[in-house]
């Protein structure tokens, strides 16, 4: 496998705080393999999703897809992920890579490279996203060396990647989605999660909704949910972590929880452990949110997400993902485009799978065959991502 282009910086820990997490990553971690929550992506006889994972992900609201992506694709991705970090600004606000050459995201209007101070919460007890990051994690000191800023997420990643969008019109995946959001399901968001070992930032706990709290018909799946591909794996130093359930009450105080946890531990969470190639599938109601990772292991998340249309129907919102937009036929329609594209590129390059049929562009497919072109087609589609 190729490596990626991450910083080599001492390993630091959690100072006086170190006793207490390393206590509650191994308890933690006990918690999270004890749920039932975890197998491979199995069919019926009909070929639907089996009911047992859907039952599953309706009682935790996460569940962990055993590998889903094999060690062949799991390659693919890397280099194309490696080729994405060589790509990025040399530092924050730089407009060139570190080869001098026009750098990742150039002369596009929507935001494509997010940045974090190392071992930093940037959110945490800030109004930013709309509030939603209560909040604020323990802060670890920096190790000596490191950066002013890393790469912590890169945005819109379909118009990057060939190997993502292949990932993004995985059939198997596409089927659980119409099972749970309806065959008119929409797209959410894509974006490349990077926690690099001993440097990477923490995200506060926060449940990643806003905009349905209060509606009458709000229910446990609402407002969509995220699948997280695990490149490397992930464990409680480097991965999310999950309150289970949390998903079916509504909007959650966790200003309450961490102070009945008398620190950013809540009580209830468990961490997602992965091996490499497993995808975790976490409701967007659930509160969850990861720790700066003080750990050797760095992290890499290939992120989507969909949504029922009925949730995303004309809807005005935005602010977070995407700017404020009125989320109507045309709107939904033309973000919903790269889906089609992602399983045109997956049924071109993996032929022996079934693939998938999208039903809103069903007998529409000859209009949206990948080829050299698609992924200049996709420039800026992000810009129309659906943040709800």
């Amino acid at each position: 496998m190729a490596n990626l282009p991450l910083l080599d910086v001492p390993i630091g820990d959690y100072g006086a705080d170190e006793p207490a997490i390393v206590a509650y990553r191994d308890q933690g971690t006990r918690r999270a393999l004890a749920l039932d929550n975890r197998g491979p992506l199995r069919f019926d006889a009909d070929g639907k999703i089996d009911p047992s994972i859907l039952e599953a992900y309706d009682r935790y609201g996460f569940y962990i897809l055993e590998g889903v992506f094999g060690p062949t694709e799991l390659d693919e991705i890397e280099r194309d992920v490696a080729d994405m970090l060589d790509r990025c600004p040399v530092a924050k606000d730089a407009d060139f890579d570190r080869h001098g050459r026009a750098a990742l995201g150039s002369g596009l209007q929507a935001r494509n490279v997010g940045w974090v101070r190392p071992l930093s919460d940037p959110l945490g007890g800030t109004e930013a996203a709309h509030g939603r990051h209560q909040a604020k994690m323990i802060e670890p000191e920096a190790p000596q060396g490191a950066p002013e800023h890393v790469v912590q997420i890169i945005l819109g990643s379909l118009q990057f990647s060939e190997a993502c969008l292949r990932v993004y019109g995985h059939p198997g995946l596409l089927k659980l989605t119409e099972a749970i959001n309806g065959p008119d399901f929409t797209p959410f968001n894509e974006a490349v999660w990077i926690k690099h070992p001993g440097l990477g930032g923490s995200v506060a706990w926060h449940q990643d909704a806003w905009t349905h709290w209060d509606s009458p018909d709000l229910d446990s799946h609402t407002h969509g949910y995220n699948f997280m591909l695990q490149l490397y794996g992930c464990n409680a130093a480097n991965g999310l972590w999950v309150v289970p359930g949390s998903h079916r009450v509504g909007k959650v105080d966790i200003r309450a929880l961490v102070d009945e946890a008398g620190s950013d531990r809540l009580l209830d969470a468990v961490p997602v452990i992965c091996a490499p190639g497993d995808v975790c599938i976490n409701s967007r109601q659930t509160v969850h949110g990861s720790f700066a990772n003080t750990s050797p292991d760095p992290r890499v998340t290939i992120n989507f997400g969909f949504h029922r249309r009925a949730s995303v129907q004309g809807v005005t919102s935005g602010g977070v993902h995407n700017p404020i937009s009125i989320y109507d036929d045309a709107y939904i329609r033309e973000r919903s485009k790269a889906i089609v594209y992602a399983i045109d590129a997956r049924a071109q390059h993996v032929p022996h799978e079934e693939r998938y049929v999208y039903q809103p562009f069903a007998g529409q497919e000859d209009d949206y065959r990948f080829g050299p072109e698609t992924l200049e087609r996709l420039r800026d589609y992000n810009l129309r991502d659906l943040g709800i």
